[in-house]
């Protein structure tokens, strides 16, 4: 793993808190006599993802100092070095609770379950400053979106944070994806057997229309055609979503369909640029998936995009028009189109991982293919509002082609037939 990129923080390899297979029972006993601090499913999710090491190099929830700074500054330190941070991460917890443990104290994290899956070493119970994270983490004053309903009524109940060093059992598999979920340890092996200098992620949380797909071609293709031995990761977030987004198994299965039957990019990609190769977009792109929560945070997350792709070992990552993006309640825009590329070059701190930015994409008639908006000026594409692609795929029918690969709108539309 030496020649690819090293893990966020300034290591050089992944942060491991992962308990070993012949210490799990020793875990499990220590476990039951400690105080219990229950996590949601989305926050399990962030328990693992600490473990595994996709977060380094946080060696578990932030403490208050680490917290703040994120939220006042953006960053982290580690080893004497500022590295770019854009979320803070610790677990919520009511006043009740935060009354009866401090500091020294060690706590048993509990899954929805109630199961205990983590132990955490508290140096820190401190006030959860939730309007301030609000402000700073999705750059608007207003609550009225998807992440402030996340603290302020998911969490409503919760009012404090802890912090400390962490160790957590495995994450069981998903018995329908899970093969697709690894470690960045794993990742980076893998990434390694392909012998490739470069590698670009691509991230989504929704099933792919052609032009999302065009990013992740438009990524691959400029570092190929740049004299880079690159490949591509569809790299999509499983973790917890919105209740309208689509979940995880389905997404997953549509984005199997897509690698297997070779559709990636067909039609779409510069044929010139791939003949001269004898190849083909799929031979240069691997499905795996990643299980982390969304924060829906806009510029913010995209940073954190990218610090958790840097730690598998990706170089790049393809940042879009509207990169995690959710709108007002009332549908008003929070950031503007392009807000979350900008961010890249405004870190406080050192990120390795290199934003590849994609415009706007559309299927342009002209051309019979998917192209960048930017090159057809005053040149109208097809266009589809996703009401109506919901509407289609709610009737049993298939989208446009143009629009959707039929084998995604085939899996679609029989998961969301309403009889």
């Amino acid at each position: 793993m030496a020649d690819l990129i090293p893990p966020h923080g300034g290591l050089s390899e992944p942060v491991n808190l992962t308990v070993a297979a012949n210490d799990i029972e020793a875990f499990k006993a220590e476990a039951a006599g400690l105080t219990k601090v229950p996590v949601s499913a989305a926050d399990l999710s962030t328990v693992y993802r600490m473990a595994d090491g996709t977060l380094s190099p946080l060696t578990g929830p932030m403490d208050s100092a680490t917290y703040h700074r994120v939220l006042d500054e953006a960053v982290i330190e580690n080893l004497g070095k500022k590295y770019a941070w854009t979320i803070p991460l610790a677990f919520p917890v009511t006043a009740e609770l935060a009354k009866t443990i401090k500091a020294g104290d060690k706590v048993a994290l509990t899954a929805p379950d109630g199961s205990a899956v983590a132990i955490v070493e508290l140096t820190d119970v401190y006030p959860w400053p939730k309007l301030k994270y609000l402000q700073k983490v999705y750059r608007t004053d207003r609550i009225d979106h998807a992440g402030a309903d996340m603290v302020l009524k998911g969490d409503a109940e919760k009012s404090h944070l802890i912090g400390g060093k962490l160790r957590a059992l495995p994450q069981p598999k998903n018995p329908a994806f899970g093969k697709y979920v690894l470690t960045p340890v794993e990742v980076r092996k893998l990434l390694a057997s392909k012998g490739w200098n470069a590698v670009v992620g691509f991230q989504t949380r929704n099933p792919l229309h052609r032009a999302h797909e065009y990013a992740l071609v438009y990524g691959l293709e400029t570092l190929i055609a740049g004299g880079k031995n690159a490949g591509a990761v569809l790299n999509p977030l499983i973790g917890e979503t919105k209740g309208d987004d689509v979940n995880a198994e389905i997404r997953m299965s549509t984005y199997e369909a897509l690698i297997e039957q070779r559709q990636l990019g067909d039609g779409d990609s510069d044929e010139s640029l791939w003949k001269s190769r004898n190849e083909s977009v799929p031979d240069r792109v691997i499905l795996l998936g990643l299980d982390i929560k969304m924060f829906y945070g806009g510029p913010s997350e995209a940073v954190m995009h990218g610090i958790y792709r840097q730690n598998m070992g990706f170089t790049h990552i393809v940042i879009g028009r509207k990169h995690a993006d959710v709108p007002y309640a009332n549908g008003e825009a929070i950031w503007g189109d392009f807000d979350a590329q900008e961010i890249f070059s405004k870190l406080g701190g050192e990120l390795l991982i290199q934003p590849l930015k994609v415009g706007f994409a559309a299927y342009y008639e002209s051309i019979g293919r998917v192209d960048l908006t930017e090159r057809h000026a005053g040149e109208k594409p097809l266009s589809i509002s996703g009401k109506d692609i919901r509407s289609t795929l709610q009737k049993g029918e298939m989208v446009d082609p143009r629009i959707m690969r039929p084998s995604t709108s085939e899996i679609l539309a029989k998961a969301m037939k309403i009889a």
